[in-house]
C-alpha cells in the first residue's frame, strides 16, 4: 500500500477515534493509509473482535475468518471484555457503554461514526457531544433503497435530526450525498470521502501472467480456452444470482461462443442455485465456494468479465475490486456504485435490476467481441485509479478544516512514531 504524501512531522496531528462494529476487510487498509499521514492519528474503536476469531456469517451461510491482517498500521481498542463474545446484529446487539469512558479519556479530538446501525453508536454521539468533540458520520444509504410504511414518513425529520447533531457526513458517493441533501443536511457539512478498496493490492496482485493466469483457472476447474464470467458475492436474495444463471441458460441457446460461468462464494441460495444448474444442463457453471481475501485479486485477473446484479445495493466494494483487475463490469443501474463508477458503453453495462433478458443481452455483446471487453476493462482501470484512498485522504482534511474541538488551539505535536 503506498503512502499518503508527507507533511513536515512537526505540524499538529488530529486524533481520530472511528466506531465501528468490527475490523472489517474493507476499511482497515483505509484507517491504515490514514495513519501513514503526518497530520493525522487513527484509532479504530471495536466493538466485536468476530471478525479476528471467526464466526458465523448470515450472507455467506458459513463461518468466516478473513486471512488478512485486520490490526497492523493504525492502534486499535476492543471495548471490553464482552468484545470477546458480542457479535453484530440488530441495533440492539452492540450497546457497549464502555464506549462513553474511552472517548472521555481525552486521547481524541474527533469522532468518526460508521452510520447508526447500533446503540453504541448514539452512545458515542453523546459522548463526543457532552466533551464538544466533533462527529464525523459516514454511511451508505441512498434514496434508491426502501423504505415503506411509517418508515418513510419517520426518516425525513429523525435523520435530519440526527445528521444535524454531526458536524460533517462523510459521503461514499454522488447517491450518498444526494440522501443526505434529501434528509436536508447542507452542502458545507458534506465531504466526499469515496467508498474505495486497497487498489494498490489489487492492483497488483492482478498483474499476471498468461501463464499464471492458466494456473489459477486450473486451480478453480476453469476451462483456460473460454472466456469466464465472474460473479463474486454472497449467495442471498439481494445480490441476485438467480438471474445471472437464467441469463446464462438463455445465452447458451442464442450464441455460439463457449464461455464458462463462475460462481465464487456461498449463502443460502446456494442449493437452489446449483438445483437450478442441474435442471438446466449448465454444465458450464462452476461454483468455487468461499474465497478469502488473499485469493481474490488472482480470480478477478483470471476472468473476463464480472457481474454484479443486485438490487438494493448500497454500494458493491466488489465493482472496485473488480475494476482494478481492468474487467468491464456489468452491474444492475440500482447498485450504489453506479453513478460514480460504471458508465454504460465507456466501462460496462448498466442492465436494470431483475432485467434478465438485458443483462443476457449485455453478456453476449461482451462475450462475442474481445476487443470490446479489452476496451472496456481499460477504461475500468483508469476510472478506479481516480477513485482510491488519496481521495479519502483529502475528503477527511477537508472535513477536518474548520473544525473546533478541545485543544485545537494548542501548539504542535509529534506522532508517536516520529520521537
Amino acid at each position: 500500500m503506498l503512502n499518503p504524501a508527507r507533511a513536515p512531522r512537526t505540524q499538529k496531528i488530529t486524533r481520530i477515534a472511528v466506531l465501528n462494529s468490527h475490523p472489517i476487510q474493507y476499511f482497515v487498509p483505509l484507517y491504515a493509509y490514514l495513519n501513514a499521514a503526518p497530520d493525522l492519528d487513527m484509532t479504530a474503536l471495536y466493538l466485536s473482535d468476530i471478525s479476528l476469531r471467526g464466526g458465523r456469517d448470515v450472507g455467506f451461510n458459513q463461518d468466516v475468518k478473513w486471512d488478512l491482517d485486520l490490526l497492523a498500521g493504525y492502534r486499535s481498542v476492543f471495548l471490553g471484555d464482552a468484545a470477546r463474545t458480542r457479535e453484530p446484529g440488530g441495533f440492539w446487539s452492540l450497546v457497549a457503554p464502555q464506549v462513553w469512558n474511552e472517548l472521555r479519556s481525552g486521547r481524541y479530538d474527533v469522532v468518526w461514526l460508521h452510520g447508526h446501525n447500533y446503540a453504541a453508536s448514539l452512545i458515542a454521539l453523546l459522548a463526543a457531544k457532552t466533551l464538544g468533540l466533533p462527529v464525523m458520520m459516514r454511511g451508505e444509504t441512498h434514496l434508491g433503497l426502501p423504505c415503506y410504511g411509517i418508515k418513510s414518513t419517520l426518516r425525513p425529520p429523525l435523520m435530519g435530526a440526527l445528521y444535524r447533531s454531526c458536524d460533517r457526513l462523510l459521503a461514499i458517493g454522488s447517491a450518498n450525498v444526494a440522501f443526505y441533501r434529501a434528509m436536508g443536511v447542507p452542502d458545507s457539512k458534506i465531504f466526499l470521502v469515496p467508498y474505495s478498496v486497497d487498489n494498490d493490492r489489487f492492483v497488483q496482485s492482478a498483474k499476471l501472467t498468461s501463464d499464471q493466469k492458466a494456473v489459477i483457472r486450473k486451480r478453480y476447474n476453469v476451462p483456460i480456452e473460454r472466456p469466464s464470467v465472474l460473479y463474486a458475492a454472497k449467495f442471498t436474495r439481494r445480490k441476485r444470482p438467480g438471474d445471472l444463471l437464467d441469463a446464462a441458460r438463455r445465452l447458451r441457446k442464442e450464441t455460439d461462443r463457449p464461455f464458462t460461468l463462475v460462481m465464487a462464494g456461498s449463502g443460502e441460495l446456494e442449493q437452489e442455485l446449483r438445483t437450478f444448474c442441474a435442471e438446466h444442463t449448465l454444465d458450464n457453471v462452476v461454483f468455487t465456494g468461499f474465497i478469502n481475501q488473499s485469493e481474490l485479486p488472482a480470480l478477478y485477473a483470471a476472468s473476463d468479465v464480472f457481474v454484479l446484479p443486485s438490487e438494493h445495493e448500497p454500494w458493491g466494494l466488489a465493482v472496485n475490486e473488480a475494476m482494478c483487475a481492468s474487467l468491464p463490469v456489468v452491474v444492475s443501474r440500482e447498485v450504489g456504485c453506479v453513478p460514480d463508477l460504471v458508465q454504460d458503453g465507456v466501462n460496462g453495462c448498466t442492465p436494470a435490476a431483475g432485467d434478465i433478458e438485458g443483462l443476457a443481452c449485455a453478456l453476449r455483446r461482451l462475450l462475442e467481441d474481445e476487443v470490446l471487453r479489452r476496451r472496456l476493462g481499460q477504461a475500468s482501470l483508469a476510472r478506479i485509479l481516480r477513485w482510491d484512498y488519496d481521495q479519502c485522504l483529502e475528503g477527511i482534511r477537508s472535513a477536518l478544516a474548520g473544525l473546533k474541538y478541545p485543544g485545537s488551539n494548542a501548539t504542535s505535536v509529534l506522532r508517536a512514531d516520529a520521537i
